[in-house]
C-alpha cells in the first residue's frame, strides 16, 4: 500500500490509534446500548438519536465465511476484469461486544479458515482508482498469521 497515495473504501469506519494501528469504529446508542457498524444516525432498537462513537477494536472471531470466486457485480469496482480477478474470502467477524461485521478476509483458501477462529483486522489494497491511487479496505486475517500485503504483516 502506497501510504502517500491511497483511498479508504470506508473512511468513516476506520480510525488510527496513537501507534498508527487501524481500528474499526461505529457508534453505540447511549439509551439502550445497541451498537452499529457502520455508524447509524439513529437507533433502530429504541429510536433514540443519542448515539456516540464506539471503537470496536481490531480483534474478533470468525462467525461464518465463504470464498468469493467470481468478479462481483456493480457497484463493486476494483479495476479487475474477469480475466484478472482473484478469489478472496468474505466473512462475518463477531466482535467482543457481540456485533457481527461483514469483511473481506485476507485468506482465500478454505483449509485455512475455521468458524470460531480468532481474527485480527488490518488494511489491504484491493485495487486502483482510475487516477492510480490504491483502493484500501479493512480485512481480517487469522490471528497470528503472516499474511503478506496486509498492513502490519508486510
Amino acid at each position: 500500500m502506497n501510504a502517500d497515495n491511497y483511498v479508504l473504501a470506508c473512511p468513516s469506519a476506520i480510525e488510527h490509534d496513537a501507534h498508527g494501528t487501524a481500528t474499526l469504529v461505529g457508534n453505540q446508542c447511549a439509551d439502550c446500548g445497541e451498537t452499529y457498524f457502520p455508524a447509524a444516525s439513529g437507533c433502530t432498537r429504541c429510536t433514540s438519536t443519542n448515539l456516540s462513537r464506539f471503537n470496536f477494536g481490531r480483534h474478533g472471531t470468525l462467525w461464518t465465511w465463504t470464498i468469493q470466486s467470481f468478479l462481483p457485480k456493480t457497484p463493486y469496482n476494483s479495476g479487475e476484469t474477469d480475466a484478472t480477478f482473484k478469489p478472496y474470502g468474505v466473512g462475518y467477524i463477531e466482535m467482543p461486544c457481540g456485533i457481527k461485521i461483514e469483511s473481506r478476509l485476507s485468506v482465500a483458501v478454505a483449509d485455512k479458515l475455521n468458524i470460531g477462529m480468532p481474527m485480527t483486522m488490518s488494511l489491504k489494497t484491493y485495487g486502483k482508482t482510475p487516477e492510480g491511487a490504491d483502493l484500501v479496505t479493512f480485512v481480517f486475517s487469522p490471528a497470528g498469521s503472516d499474511i503478506r500485503g496486509v498492513q502490519g504483516n508486510e
